[in-house]
């Protein structure tokens, strides 16, 4: 049998190309192609291969960081977590001065260093700046106001610029007063835009606290980030070449099917007619399909996912009569 181990990360415990390893693993004797996904939020990078480049930056809270990016082919791939996220935020949350500033710095780098075009994962921000900080960080690289070069924003929600804070404030540790402080500061620039474009009318504008409505000022693009992720992955044509399509994630829920990249990967496989199995770390929406480590392994499904991964996929091809030789 020939499995695609389309996976995505179980956040905080593995990312998605162990994800899809530990599938493959556990798929002993059958043709197994592991194939890491992403939606546009965290693991965008590694789904398109992984850093080869890094720049010394300004992170969320002030400080020099260093963020990985990658360049192949002329095109940059930049996830702004790994200049303005909570990841490398140490631990602190100040929702209303953190700042989307590294990440213009890294859009700057990859404009000098040759790109021709410019990718941008915006998921699992700290920031609600709505992208001041990046614009400002770019603005010695604009042509006549504009990008020079095509940036293309990854997005994995489709929240109004301007709701930003409402929807996402509350998780980067920003209290009621400061909900409606930051909002009144995402209203104020959207007036600011409006002789030009309105920005809560562009889709996902509001992801990553309005970075992306933010870009989208200086004439980037914003797209669902899956869509993008996949069409390089040549995810389509893999999923026409098995005939087991193995997705998962940490947590599989009523979201999953909202733009998010297993839902997409459900999807492309019931247009495709191939039999799915979904294995996740925790599940709040199931199916006949769906298999929730934590249900199965209990705690060792935090202690050691790729374990129970790999008997999972073990368990579920001797279900399907498909054991391993």
């Amino acid at each position: 049998m020939r499995i695609l181990a389309a996976m995505d990360k179980f956040k905080g415990t593995l990312s998605a190309s162990d994800a899809a390893a530990a599938v493959c693993r556990g798929a002993v004797g059958h043709e197994c192609d592991p194939c890491p996904i992403a939606d546009g939020g965290d693991g965008t990078l590694e789904a398109f291969g992984g850093p080869n480049r890094s720049t010394i930056v300004l992170g969320p809270h002030g400080g020099e960081l260093t963020a990985g990016w990658r360049l192949t082919d002329g095109v940059a791939i930049i996830e702004m977590a790994t200049a303005s996220g909570l990841v490398v935020g140490d631990g602190r949350q100040d929702p209303v001065t953190a700042t989307t500033f590294g990440t213009g710095q890294l859009i700057a780098a990859a404009i000098e260093a040759g790109a021709e075009r410019i990718l941008v994962g915006v998921g699992g921000s700290a920031t609600t700046d709505g992208g001041q900080g990046a614009v400002d960080a770019v603005r010695p690289v604009l042509v006549d106001g504009r990008l020079p070069v095509p940036v293309t924003v990854l997005c994995d929600v489709s929240t109004a610029f301007t709701r930003a804070a409402e929807v996402f404030g509350p998780q980067k540790g920003a209290s009621p007063v400061q909900v409606q402080e930051l909002t009144a500061r995402l209203m104020a620039m959207r007036e600011n835009w409006l002789s030009d474009f309105d920005v809560d009318r562009v889709p996902g504008s509001g992801a990553a606290g309005g970075l992306a409505g933010g870009l989208a000022s200086l004439g980037a693009e914003l797209k669902p980030g899956f869509e993008a992720i996949a069409g390089h992955l040549g995810l389509a044509a893999r999923i026409d070449n098995a005939d087991l399509i193995v997705t998962g994630e940490g947590r599989f829920d009523e979201t999953s099917n909202e733009g998010k990249a297993v839902g997409g990967v459900v999807a492309l496989s019931e247009d495709a007619g191939k039999a799915v199995v979904i294995i996740a770390g925790s599940v709040a929406a199931g199916g006949s399909n769906v298999i929730s480590l934590v249900e199965r392994f209990g705690n060792e499904a935090w202690t050691n996912p790729a374990a129970c991964l790999e008997t999972a996929i073990r368990e579920t091809l001797v279900r399907l009569g498909e054991p391993g030789g």
